[in-house]
């Protein structure tokens, strides 16, 4: 079912791959809509290297949440940008794109950590995030992809 890059020489190693998930902030999920159409969204997401998982946060309502429950299967894909080419007009970028099916945490504890985990991403302002966790969480659903495929490329748009 799942394929690997087919230019090789473009491929990222795995550790490559972990990297970019770990650094960047952002990606898109596309998870199964409705009558069979995608639905993709842009997530903010955290990779915990311990379980090898992509943890994402939202409302616990949702047409997002109702697709996810309906079919846990989604891929998800970051990427980062890397320069332009020595002609100043094709962009080079590195992607990773991962599969896998969608896990909803139920521990308060749990979730409560990797809330802060993903905070931790975008700001070092505790009265920040506490301030969130105690407004947001009872909303708030943690989420999580078990990843199955992982794949990663460097792309040179000539």
């Amino acid at each position: 079912m799942f394929y690997e890059v087919k230019r090789t020489r473009q491929a990222l190693t795995k550790q490559r791959c972990i990297e970019i998930l770990t650094e960047e902030k952002r990606g898109v999920l596309s998870v199964q809509g409705e009558d069979g159409y995608p639905y993709a969204m842009p997530m903010n997401h955290y990779y915990d290297p311990a379980t090898h998982r992509l943890y994402f946060h939202g409302g616990k309502v949702g047409y997002k949440i109702d697709c996810l429950k309906n079919n846990p299967k989604c891929s998800y894909v970051a990427f980062r940008p890397c320069g332009m080419d020595d002609n100043g007009w094709a962009k080079i970028f590195e992607s990773v794109i991962i599969f896998g099916r969608v896990s909803f945490l139920a521990d308060e504890k749990e979730i409560v950590s990797y809330a802060r985990k993903l905070c931790d991403k975008f700001t070092q302002d505790e009265s920040y995030v506490e301030h969130e966790l105690q407004t947001s969480l009872k909303g708030t659903a943690m989420f999580y992809i078990e990843i199955e495929h992982m794949t990663g490329k460097t792309v040179h748009e000539k």
